[in-house]
């Protein structure tokens, strides 16, 4: 017989997967998502796409597959610089008493 038990996760599927770099995970994703995404609008190739980044086409390729083992956090933020965006970190008191993280948020203002 199968356990058919649903468990409510957390805000971070890394996390919840047990993830000790979980943080760091979850911002490297929500960054590339963010490059990936004005990638797309711009529907550039991935040979069009390397200079423009800086990397070779085989970087190119690992980004667009969420494979980010090979980048840094800053990295990935100086792609959006590359791309005219700006990348801001806030840093501020946390609301509660426990917890506590990094989080970031990605959006577009304006005409991007």
């Amino acid at each position: 017989m199968t356990d058919n038990t649903i468990t409510r996760g957390s805000t971070s599927v890394f996390a919840d997967l047990g993830f000790i770099d979980a943080a760091e995970r979850q911002t490297k994703t929500r960054l590339a998502l963010a490059v990936n995404d004005l990638l797309k609008a711009r529907k550039l190739k991935q040979r069009e796409i390397a200079p423009l980044l800086g990397i070779p086409q085989p970087k190119v390729s690992a980004l667009k597959n969420y494979r980010l083992d090979q980048f840094s956090v800053e990295k990935l933020m100086e792609f959006l610089t590359a791309l005219n965006q700006d990348v801001e970190v806030m840093i501020r008191p946390r609301a509660t008493a426990g917890g506590g993280g990094a989080h970031f948020c990605a959006g577009r203002v304006g005409n991007g």
